[in-house]
């Protein structure tokens, strides 16, 4: 005769075996969920309701509408939205085809001590961000006597104030950003370069493919991964840009001249106490990189079935 007992001993003892197992996947990802809601959706929504308000103090918010957004139409925020759209512009440009190229002539053989040279571009990017604002700052001064006003002396040219204006200063904000994060898109292309087959580049050869168009053809579709994430991060850190900013102008901010859309958005929250109105401005800057990241992850193809 079968032990009923012994059955419904072993069934509760499967059940709960298989309860358990059930519940360790949500364990694991329970940290992450509770660090997303904490540190990103909670603020999230709470920055949305302040844009509507108008805060004088930790226990007064008032309910004002839009009254925030309407104040946006002002100069100074004009100023930082085109330094910021400028800024990204040739951030982009820049830090998506310079690293490119180096990391192409590292992958081909061309240069020797390719070792060498992924350490010397990298190193940058430990740097602080203040010393090298810092030692950017002295080096491209007002004063003739700057390193590169003395250099542009020497063979001929006029000194330029390559803080004091708009073009100059985001010039050299360029090239900051191109000597610190140029060795970091490096290396993300370098894993992508690695990951084509060469049987890729032998089939191009014996088709009678050329080295342009072999990159157009082979290498280009080979990172398309890669150079759709540089992009994407590179357009996000453009518009988010502003301790190099503060490293290059500090307070000496006359005019706007260097002030991010981040810089405006501290400005008129700190320095101006009105965290109604940088709620309002950080909403619209997030709207913003939402909105370029999508038409370029569109123009990119991104968003369409692979064949």
């Amino acid at each position: 005769m079968p032990n009923i007992s012994a059955d419904k001993t072993s069934l509760r003892q499967k059940g709960g075996s298989l309860n358990r197992t059930r519940f360790v996947p949500y364990l694991f990802v329970a940290p992450f969920v509770i660090f997303f809601l904490l540190v990103y959706l909670y603020p999230l929504i709470m920055t949305v309701i302040m844009s509507f308000q108008k805060i004088d103090g930790p226990n007064h918010h008032e309910f004002i509408g839009v009254k925030n957004y309407l104040k946006l139409n002002t100069r100074d925020f004009q100023m930082a939205l085109q330094t910021s759209g400028r800024y990204a512009f040739w951030d982009v440009i820049v830090l998506t085809i310079f690293p490119l190229l180096v990391a192409c002539v590292l992958h081909s053989g061309l240069a020797k001590g390719t070792s060498f040279f992924k350490s010397l571009f990298f190193i940058p990017s430990l740097t602080s961000i203040i010393v090298a604002g810092i030692v950017f700052r002295l080096a491209f001064g007002t004063l003739e006597t700057a390193t590169v006003n003395r250099v542009m002396t020497a063979l001929g040219l006029q000194p330029v104030k390559w803080l004091s204006y708009a073009g100059p200063g985001n010039f050299v904000l360029i090239l900051l950003t191109l000597w610190r994060w140029n060795g970091v898109n490096i290396v993300y292309y370098l894993s992508g370069l690695q990951s084509i087959p060469a049987d890729h580049y032998e089939a191009a050869q014996i088709d009678g493919a050329n080295a342009f168009q072999k990159f157009f053809h082979v290498t280009l579709p080979g990172i398309r991964p890669v150079l759709i994430y540089v992009i994407t991060i590179t357009v996000l850190g453009g518009f988010s840009m502003f301790t190099e900013s503060v490293a290059l102008w500090q307070q000496n901010n006359a005019g706007g001249v260097g002030r991010t859309i981040v810089g405006y958005m501290y400005m008129v929250g700190f320095k101006k106490n009105n965290l109604g109105l940088a709620s309002a401005v950080g909403l619209v800057l997030l709207a913003l990189v939402v909105a370029v990241n999508l038409i370029q992850l569109f123009l990119m193809g991104f968003f369409r079935k692979e064949d």
